[in-house]
């Protein structure tokens, strides 16, 4: 599952707390399904453009939107015409999840703000 990324966290002066702070929400999702993946790529355009991990605790508004406060930004690409990648993981986890995703190319299927991405099984 991944979540396209809104104009203001694509600003090219926005810091990795500006980012973070977009992407925490307020997403129209279904939590309990983000969280169970663990890990939540944003992308732009079909590329993933920042990664976030710890998304156990989620919280609800009156509009149905869900945010997710102990989102952490593994990493973010800042261009995706000579790639930027910045990888902010605090743990070798997100770090490597950073590494694997950023910049990568994700076929989905969207309904809106939110696009799911086929993956296989452990096998």
């Amino acid at each position: 599952m991944g979540i396209r990324l809104s104009s203001t966290a694509r600003s090219k002066t926005a810091t990795p707390g500006d980012l973070l702070k977009a992407l925490r929400g307020w997403w129209r999702c279904d939590p309990a399904g983000v969280a169970a993946g663990g890990t939540l790529p944003v992308t732009l355009s079909g590329y993933v453009v920042a990664v976030l991990t710890g998304l156990e605790r989620w919280q609800r508004n009156d509009a149905g939107h869900h945010a997710f406060p102990d989102a952490r930004l593994a990493g973010y690409v800042t261009d995706l015409a000579a790639p930027q990648i910045t990888v902010t993981g605090g743990t070798d986890g997100d770090r490597r999840l950073a590494e694997l995703l950023l910049g990568t190319r994700f076929a989905s299927h969207s309904g809106g703000a939110i696009a799911y991405v086929p993956t296989t099984g452990a096998g």
